[in-house]
């Protein structure tokens, strides 16, 4: 378990700060991560990583000469938010465009997804890519759905390499692309992590047996074997990988591989060295050729016991990469001449991140325009999301319980995090005499920022909406807040992706707006009306027991999580009766 840390809340900010401090001759902070502590050369694509708290050495360890350029830093065990992904990539830019990495997880999708748009909208040339190696995730047929775990690395360095031979962006992409393709992974666990001020693991394994087909943000396997010993491990990683090639390696005999032996976080090196002996001999009686082989903790999950074998098949350029010289924080090859003084550029891209900060600051501390009817109804928002934060904390123990059913077990963790910091943007709002828009939109931004993960995304997004509906010049009738609650489930699908019946939070969104839609059409007040749909949300919720995932990290999982409600889906009804007891207080 995790024994030394502060405040849990604070714990990757805090181990963000720690890790900059002891690594200056490598990177520097920027709000939302950490960049090379040298600025881009001009005109090279920037290859900017990311992803949640919890995997060091991903992400930000892999910041450096010959690898990532930046490194996005979300919280523990949650995407980073698209405003900090976004303010990584303008420090790390130098000119040739952006290219964005992440590991294939529905929040980073939605998250780095959003720091593309805006990226391009401030003319950057950008481009994303997820990794998607994790054999048991996902079959054959549906690769684009397998999360991203130990081939991040692979990957990423595939890339980079080639950003740092000045290739274009789209050819930077290309070879993305190539070593994505030709890289795959499959892991098991013999116990679960534990979070930072947690009392018991995210997930357990019985006594004498392992889990077989691990995540890397504490989901549990896709099954259940016997314990294993070393060889026996050895062979069921090497088998397994061995039965899906890529599509142009039919035949392993005189291939090359890249070869990673992952350990999760608490099994000893010498331990890994035991079962690479055998994964070695194994491999060789294969015919494959092993290329500069790693053996050691590189994408990890806290303190799980676990170990995972990632294989990247070689062709001569993706080698070439592969054996690129790197210096980074965490992970080294080769040797690099000492880099160009370059303290200009690097003031520069600090100049222009400090002044993006400032004025991303001096946003949240200025009063905006508002009628004194939008202004009353910003009253009502704050006691709405105060409600919000209330019931979230009050619940969070039981949303994580049902989120470990078959996901990682921090929806209540985000949901906290995310309605904490949405009320306190809310508030300093409204304290500024904000209009109703204005507060909803700064706590949108908050909410996504301090959650992460999908419902950080989701849950800003269906903040934005309703702020935009209501705006700050009007007082918002029944009508015009059941017309943002309208466009919020519409871009909830939108950016999602998910639809009624795939068991996630739309299952009672789409209910809820339509129900909410109705009352409202025929008169009713908004208290009322809002009764009437929050009591539709609650039975929506309980109604998703009785799906199985179609998407999202509880989606290999599906079968566990029949019987038990949806944990985003749960809190969202949870959310709508609380606010519907906030209208009642503040009509």
């Amino acid at each position: 378990m995790t024994r030394l840390f502060n405040d849990p809340a604070a714990f990757a900010d805090e181990a963000l700060e720690g890790f900059t401090a002891a690594h200056r001759r490598w990177v520097r902070p920027v709000t939302g991560g950490v960049v090379r502590a040298t600025a881009t050369p001009a005109g090279q694509v920037a290859v900017v990583i990311g992803g949640g708290s919890g995997h060091y050495p991903a992400f930000s360890g892999l910041v450096g000469r010959g690898l990532a350029h930046g490194a996005a830093v979300g919280n523990v065990f949650a995407s980073p938010s698209a405003r900090q992904i976004h303010s990584v990539a303008t420090a790390a830019h130098g000119g040739g465009g952006v290219l964005l990495m992440y590991g294939n997880y529905a929040g980073d999708v939605l998250h780095f997804g959003q720091a593309a748009e805006r990226l391009a909208a401030d003319g950057v040339e950008t481009r994303a890519f997820a990794v998607a190696d994790d054999i048991s995730s996902a079959g054959p047929d549906e690769s684009a759905k397998r999360r991203g775990i130990a081939g991040d690395l692979p990957v990423f360095k595939a890339a980079a390499a080639a950003a740092e031979q000045g290739l274009p962006l789209e050819e930077v992409l290309r070879v993305a692309e190539r070593a994505g393709a030709r890289t795959r992974s499959f892991g098991i666990a013999f116990s679960g992590c534990t979070l930072p001020g947690a009392d018991h693991p995210l997930f357990t394994v019985p006594e004498a047996r392992m889990a077989v087909g691990l995540g890397i943000h504490g989901e549990p396997g896709i099954g259940e074997e016997a314990l294993p010993t070393a060889d026996e491990a050895a062979l069921l990683l090497v088998e397994t990988l061995l039965k899906e090639l890529p599509d142009d390696v039919a035949d392993p005999a005189g291939r090359r591989a890249a070869v990673i032996l992952n350990g999760l976080g608490s099994v000893k090196y010498e331990e890994l060295f035991v079962v690479y002996r055998k994964v070695a001999a194994l491999l060789g009686d294969a015919g494959v050729e092993i290329v500069d082989p790693e053996v050691g903790e590189l994408v990890t999950s806290f303190d799980m016991a676990g170990i995972s074998l990632t294989l990247t098949w070689l062709d001569d350029r993706l080698e070439e990469l592969w054996r690129a010289p790197a210096d980074t924080p965490a992970y080294r090859k080769g040797a690099l001449g000492d880099p160009e003084p370059d303290q200009d550029g690097a003031a520069a891209t600090a100049a222009a991140q400090d002044t993006a900060v400032s004025d991303a600051a001096a946003s949240g501390t200025r009063a905006v325009p508002a009628s004194d009817a939008s202004r009353r109804a910003a009253g009502a928002v704050l006691a709405a999301l105060d409600a919000v934060a209330r019931v979230v904390d009050a619940h969070a123990g039981e949303l994580g319980r049902i989120d470990a059913v078959a996901g990682d077990g921090d929806h209540g963790i985000g949901m906290r995090r995310g309605s904490s910091a949405a009320h306190r943007a809310a508030h300093d709002a409204h304290r500024l005499g904000a209009g109703a828009g204005t507060v909803l939109t700064r706590a949108a931004d908050d909410w996504a920022d301090k959650a992460g993960g999908t419902s950080g995304a989701l849950w800003g997004t269906i903040l934005r909406s309703l702020g935009t509906a209501l705006g700050d010049r009007d007082d918002p009738d029944a009508a015009r807040v059941a017309e943002g609650v309208t466009e919020a489930s519409a871009a909830v699908r939108r950016l999602g992706g998910a639809e009624v019946g795939d068991k996630t939070m739309v299952d009672v969104l789409v209910p809820f707006a339509d129900a909410l839609a109705a009352a409202t059409a025929e008169g009713l007040p908004l208290a009322e009306a809002w009764d009437r749909a929050a009591t539709t949300a609650t039975a929506a919720a309980a109604g998703t027991a009785d799906l199985l995932p179609r998407r999202g990290r509880a989606r290999p999982h599906a079968e566990k999580s029949l019987g038990t409600p949806d944990a985003g889906a749960h809190s969202l009804a949870l959310i709508t009766r609380a606010v519907h007891g906030a209208l009642l207080d503040h009509h």
